[in-house]
């Protein structure tokens, strides 16, 4: 039996899709099915977990496994490459002996980075929460190092900065089980940075995202929370469903300075949020914030997010009153919400996602009409399943569904990987291009459209 094999029968996150691959490969001038559009020039990049050894699937959590980058290239209606590299934590070097990554560290971390990878002033960035830095790639997506911003990060990152569309500078809410704090973060375009605030918690919080307005930061301040019991147990992420932490959201300013100015709001029952798909302003004060709520987390499965199927809700946060109002847009199960960053901050009226079932199962791609409150899913195809969409605009001045929806697409008949691209505006209809990758892509967490400097 081989190792995959192995994996699979024992562990639903080694199994199918979520099993990881062993080899870096790269391919040039992949086969197209369509056209792809003459726009799009630039990455279309992906990370997840992705074990450099095997794990012991009994205590395999999902969310801990080594780095894998993966990126398709597209220029002048071409799909010019798609590459895949192993994000060189110190695990990953040592198993493959391969040389260390130069960089500082963080904490008793050794460099893993698998939940997003973004590009910001000029560089690409593979990064993670709870502690670790952000290692920076190159074009190729070779690591090249770690990196605290020139020593300006005081402590961890977060994996999930937002980009203010105005600014161009990157807000984050960043978490550590040592901390008594969250801490608010901004990352300035030169890459330093340029602003830290500390936030009080009355525990130690799994805050993975976070949400921003035009004057607001969204604090997440949920029942996950690190559990000293787990980690003494080896537990390889001790953070667990707490009921009796309560669930709160915070808005603090963004021109805070001191976290005790948050104002906090109590949530009308208990959940987790991963991911907000937006969040902005209203004239009297209330802030709207559309969110995927699990009903909870790390409570049965403590390995993976496997809680009940997860829906998207319309939060209105009231400081006046210190209560949320909650309203289900969708109950269908869906994660990885996206949307127009251009209008991120703002308020948005589309919004996208994939399925995300019982089981962790995956399925087809969304695209929400908050105005209408419809919802239309695109199929794939029979054993076709989405990774998480991204929104790409035609161009600047676009309207905010004139564009792409791309995503990595899944197809379990061949167990391959294709690149899907759709026209936003046609949602439901036939694919702009189909790119054949020479791989498969795990199921994973996040990626981006990262366009070319002009």
């Amino acid at each position: 039996m081989t190792l995959t094999e192995s994996r699979v029968a024992t562990s639903r996150y080694l199994e199918g899709n979520f099993a990881p691959v062993d080899t870096e490969v790269e391919a040039f001038d992949l086969a197209v099915r369509g056209e792809i559009p003459s726009e799009l020039s630039g990455r279309l990049l992906r990370i997840g977990p992705n074990p450099v050894a095997a794990p012991d699937p009994a205590s395999y959590h999902w969310f801990t496994g080594s780095g894998m980058v993966h990126g398709l290239r597209l220029r002048d209606g071409k799909a010019q490459w798609y590459r895949n590299r192993f994000v060189r934590s110190d695990s990953v070097s040592t198993a493959r002996n391969w040389p260390i990554t130069p960089g500082p560290r963080h904490g008793m971390g050794d460099g893993t980075a698998n939940t997003n990878v973004i590009g910001h002033g000029g560089s690409t960035f593979a990064i993670v929460e709870a502690g670790g830095l952000p290692v920076e790639l190159s074009y190729d997506l070779e690591t090249l190092r770690m990196t605290n911003f020139n020593e300006t990060l005081p402590g961890s990152f977060t994996a999930h900065p937002k980009r203010d569309p105005q600014t161009g500078e990157l807000h984050a809410m960043v978490y550590y089980f040592e901390w008594d704090y969250v801490q608010y973060v901004v990352v300035g375009t030169n890459g330093l940075v340029r602003k830290t605030v500390n936030v009080p918690v009355p525990g130690k919080p799994m805050m993975h995202d976070c949400a921003i307005t035009e004057s607001k930061v969204v604090v997440l301040d949920l029942p996950v929370t690190f559990n000293l019991e787990a980690a003494i147990n080896g537990h390889a992420l001790p953070y667990l469903w707490d009921p009796e932490y309560g669930a709160r959201v915070g808005l603090l300013s963004r021109d805070a300075v001191d976290g005790n100015d948050t104002v906090w709001c109590e949530l009308p029952d208990l959940c987790y949020v991963y991911h907000p798909l937006n969040a902005f302003d209203l004239p009297d004060g209330r802030v709207v914030c559309d969110v995927v709520k699990h009903p909870k987390m790390f409570a049965n499965d403590t390995y993976g997010p496997n809680e009940g199927e997860p829906v998207l809700a319309r939060w209105t946060v009231d400081p006046a009153t210190g209560r949320v109002h909650e309203e289900i847009i969708d109950d269908r199960g869906q994660e990885f919400p996206r949307h127009d960053e251009r209008l991120l901050g703002r308020e948005h009226r589309f919004g996208y996602g994939a399925a995300f079932g019982h089981g962790v199962e995956h399925g087809p791609a969304l695209k929400h009409d908050l105005l209408k409150r419809t919802t239309e899913l695109h199929e794939y195809g029979e054993g076709r399943v989405s990774l998480e969409p991204v929104f790409v605009p035609r161009h600047d001045d676009a309207g905010e569904d004139d564009g792409w929806v791309m995503s990595y697409v899944y197809d379990a008949t061949t167990n391959s990987s294709d690149v899907v691209i759709l026209n936003a505006q046609d949602f439901t209809g036939e694919p702009v291009a189909v790119v054949s990758l020479p791989q498969r892509v795990p199921f994973g967490f996040h990626g981006n459209w990262v366009p070319d400097e002009a």
